[in-house]
């Protein structure tokens, strides 16, 4: 062995040396930077099958003791709440609108109604392919393909309106899906009523309409809006999964209650007659609108009211807002010297004047700092107070009303109902314009005598001749006859207010001078019915224009009562702005003829079958296709020569002639009231 000593071997891999017997191993040095393993921890030993075991069925049983804790709230506790809202889910609740009551005219003719229909929605939730079902419906419902589908690919929501006013909902609903090979699934119908306008544009302006929504928009319709509406019922019914009625899970809802009927003072044949004469004589004379009234002398009551530019009520949308509304009440104008006759009939009344009293009219006449001049330029004339109505002097007017005090003359036009309600509270009507005593200027005195200065509406117009017709006494106007409730009991209105204007005498003056203005030598010599005498008159005025604040255009117009010697039937014509000529009396007075002719007193000849029935007053619901298949198929009064062939004339009786297809038939005047 070398002089070095020998060192142990080193132990096996894995094996730690023995420390010699006797002696403490000494302590093993650590490699720096190395922090010693922390000790290891003791678990459960999930080795172990029971254990897991025991674990398991503690967190069984407590999953198990929860969910029977749960289900015994539900149904202990919470029973009928969770059964209310299940039932929810498949019950349904639509409203069923009321029937809308029914407008008819004088002689119970059906101007308004209401007929069934269906407005069809959709659950889009229940739609696998909205861009096939819009291709199948589109054509049926009337739509757009693109926005149909458009509608039916609305997942996130579950009710959607299709279309309204749908008549073939039978036809929808029989629809085969080509996915599916069964009837259309998520499309509904719900019960709906659409109004109906038999006549179309006839009276549309005094009707009114209903907009899309089924909101009255104007006419009678709003304003008789919650006498004709009735009150909404409803229906509850219990759907299929697939949205579908279960029709033997029955329905229960409340009925709904119908709307009560109303009839006007309106008479649909002279209605249509001033309809169209007034359109023909717009479209002839270029006027921007025109407005024709007649009004039964001795009632009060508005026979027509005809607007032109008008609108098709089944269709509001297509109209202008001007066009819907009603010209003949809203808008206001200067009449001109169609209000001599109010000048003549205070100074007659007040003793100033007689018809024959003289004056000497210069061609033009100083005032307040102004000239005032006449339509047509003259030298000096002498003319009688008949005759400066007939000539319709400007001049001669205010020379003959200097006699009249401002207070008297005031007093006398709101007699007459200038600048005040008509009483027939219509939507959007205007009470006119008249100055007060105290704001009058210099010129107001000398204007007012002729027309000029304040303003009025065509139904006010005619009411001041209704006065001079009725021996002096005015009757307020009115526009409805009567109303049926729903238990068929038959309302009238009270009766119009009336209030003594001027004598009965000088009623009959101010009319046989109103007589000269249609003779030779007056202002419409050519204003003639045959056989009778005619009383008016006529006006031209310049057309106050609210846009610029000046004078731009005319107001042509006439007004007049016939026959003369026992007045029966007001006409009062007004066109506005007419670019064809502007005189009222070659403007306005052919209308007044055409009118008159048809409202006229007069009896038949004896061949013309026998008055029209009146028809009933709510026909049985009907779809909307066949209601205006009707409609379309009920004749229109045609247009009729000034007398009819063969007709006679009795002294001393009265009637209304009324045109029908083939002759003349009447409805005697006395049954009226």
């Amino acid at each position: 062995m070398s002089g070095r000593s020998a060192r142990p071997a080193p132990p096996p891999k894995g094996k730690r040396a023995a420390a010699p017997r006797g002696r403490v191993p000494a302590q093993a040095t650590r490699r720096p930077g190395r922090p010693p393993a922390p000790p290891r921890k003791r678990g459960a030993n999930l080795g172990n099958p029971g254990k897991r075991l025991r674990i398991a069925l503690t967190i069984l049983a407590l999953v198990v003791t929860l969910m029977v804790g749960r289900l015994f709230q539900i149904q202990g506790f919470e029973a009928r709440s969770y059964a209310s809202v299940a039932q929810n889910e498949r019950m349904r609740t639509v409203s069923v609108p009321a029937m809308r009551g029914v407008i008819s005219d004088r002689d119970g003719d059906v101007l308004a109604r209401s007929v069934e229909s269906r407005t069809v929605t959709a659950d889009p939730t229940l739609i696998a392919d909205p861009a096939s079902y819009a291709h199948l419906l589109a054509g049926l419902l009337g739509v757009d393909e693109t926005d149909l589908a458009q509608k039916l690919a609305d997942r996130p929501r579950r009710y959607v309106v299709l279309a309204r006013g749908i008549d073939r909902w039978k036809q929808i609903s029989s629809t085969i899906d080509p996915g599916t090979g069964k009837p259309i699934s998520g499309i509904f119908a719900e019960v709906a009523s659409e109004r109906v306008y038999p006549a179309d544009s006839l009276a549309a302006n005094i009707l009114g309409f209903l907009n899309s929504s089924g909101e009255a928009g104007g006419g009678v319709e709003r304003e008789f809006d919650a006498l004709l509406s009735g009150v909404d019922g409803e229906q509850t019914y219990e759907r299929s999964n697939t949205g579908g009625r279960i029709a033997t899970a029955g329905v229960r809802g409340r009925d709904p209650v119908p709307g009560e009927d109303l009839q006007l003072t309106i008479d649909r044949d002279i209605q249509y007659s001033a309809q169209q004469a007034i359109a023909a004589k717009v479209k002839e004379t270029k006027a921007d609108s025109g407005t024709v009234i007649v009004q039964d002398v001795h009632t009060g009551e508005i026979l027509a009211m005809a607007t032109a530019p008008t609108f098709d009520p089944n269709n509001p949308g297509k109209g202008s807002d001007e066009n819907r509304g009603n010209r003949a009440v809203s808008q206001i104008y200067e009449p001109g010297s169609i209000m001599k006759a109010l000048t003549m009939s205070a100074l007659i009344q007040e003793g100033l004047d007689t018809p024959r009293s003289r004056f000497k009219v210069p061609g033009e006449l100083h005032r307040a700092g102004h000239v005032l001049h006449d339509d047509v330029p003259h030298g000096i004339m002498h003319w009688t107070l008949a005759g400066i109505l007939a000539q319709s002097s400007n001049i001669g007017t205010v020379l003959a009303s200097d006699k009249l005090s401002n207070q008297t003359l005031y007093n006398y036009m709101k007699a007459f109902g200038i600048a005040d309600p008509t009483g027939l509270g219509f939507p959007g009507e205007s009470r006119g314009i008249l100055p007060a005593l105290d704001t009058w200027s210099g010129t107001t005195r000398y204007t007012l005598p002729f027309g000029q200065g304040f303003a009025l509406n065509t139904v006010q117009a005619a009411s001041v001749y209704q006065t001079i017709a009725n021996g002096g006494v005015r009757i307020a106007p009115t526009l409805v006859k009567s109303w049926t409730d729903r238990d068929g009991i038959v309302h009238t209105p009270v009766a119009p207010a009336t209030r003594t204007v001027i004598s009965p005498s000088t009623a009959a003056t101010v009319t046989k001078m109103l007589e000269q203005v249609v003779q030779p030598g007056g202002t419409a010599p050519h204003v003639q019915v045959g056989g009778y005498t005619v009383a008016g008159k006529t006006g031209t005025a310049q057309f106050a224009d609210s846009q610029c604040h000046c004078y731009r255009g005319y107001t042509a117009s006439f007004a007049g009562f016939a026959p003369a010697d026992n007045p029966q039937v007001v006409v009062s014509v007004t066109l506005q702005r007419p670019v064809n000529g502007h005189f009222g009396g070659m403007l306005g007075g052919p209308v007044f003829v055409d009118v008159q002719s048809r409202a006229r007193p007069d009896y038949p000849d004896s061949s013309c079958p026998p008055p029209r029935r009146a028809r009933r007053s709510r026909p049985r619901a009907r779809s909307v296709s066949s209601a205006r298949r009707s409609a379309r198929s009920c004749p229109i009064p045609r247009a009729a020569p000034s007398a009819s062939p063969g007709s006679r004339t009795t002294p001393g009786r009265s009637g209304r002639v009324i045109c029908t297809p083939r002759c003349w038939a009447r409805t005697p005047m006395a049954r009226r009231s």
